[in-house]
């Protein structure tokens, strides 16, 4: 019987709380609670993300993501070329992750007011070429070998650094040179 009035009541105290009469909060009680919450999501997660930050304009960010969608995407056709034994298709994929001078200046300009990020960036590349050395070879071990240790370079680099967006005015006072302005290539 007590558990039975204990239902009604609560039912009822409920209904009550649901009404339509009572007034919405006003903006300033709301705002007043949001503030006392403390920072907003993304600068929460900022404050917890610790890696180094590389200063790039949003243009540059992007460039860069898109570039690493495309090194993801050679190492899965890497993976696939050695299930299949494909060593030419190995040595072509690697070839697109390896070093190039033009690669070289890229990972420079991103770099540029992140310690420590060119140099891991062009290690990732210098790595990959060792991929392709071992397709030349047809070392199916070798190639794994040099994968996994270009994934090394990856999960490493991954681990340091993060993208940090900033202006054109604070990427030029920064870095010293101007933000690009025409887009990026490879």
């Amino acid at each position: 019987m007590t558990l039975r009035l204990l239902l009604v009541v609560a039912s009822l105290a409920s209904l009550c709380g649901c009404s339509q009469d009572r007034p919405p909060a006003p903006a300033a009680a709301t705002s007043a609670v949001v503030a006392m919450k403390g920072p907003g999501p993304q600068e929460a997660l900022e404050r917890m993300d610790t890696r180094t930050a590389v200063p790039l304009v949003p243009m540059m960010a992007n460039h860069q993501k898109q570039n690493m969608r495309d090194h993801l995407a050679a190492i899965q056709e890497i993976v696939a070329a050695v299930a299949a034994n494909d060593f030419p298709a190995i040595e072509k994929s690697a070839g697109r992750i390896g070093y190039s001078e033009q690669m070289g200046m890229m990972c420079q300009h991103m770099g540029a007011r992140a310690p420590g990020f060119t140099e891991a960036a062009l290690r990732f590349h210098h790595t990959a070429d060792t991929i392709a050395e071992a397709a030349k070879q047809k070392d199916a071990p070798g190639v794994l070998t040099a994968l996994a240790t270009t994934l090394s370079t990856c999960t490493s680099c991954h681990a340091a650094f993060k993208q940090h967006l900033v202006d054109d005015a604070t990427f030029a006072s920064l870095t010293k040179q101007a933000a690009p302005s025409g887009p990026m290539h490879p």
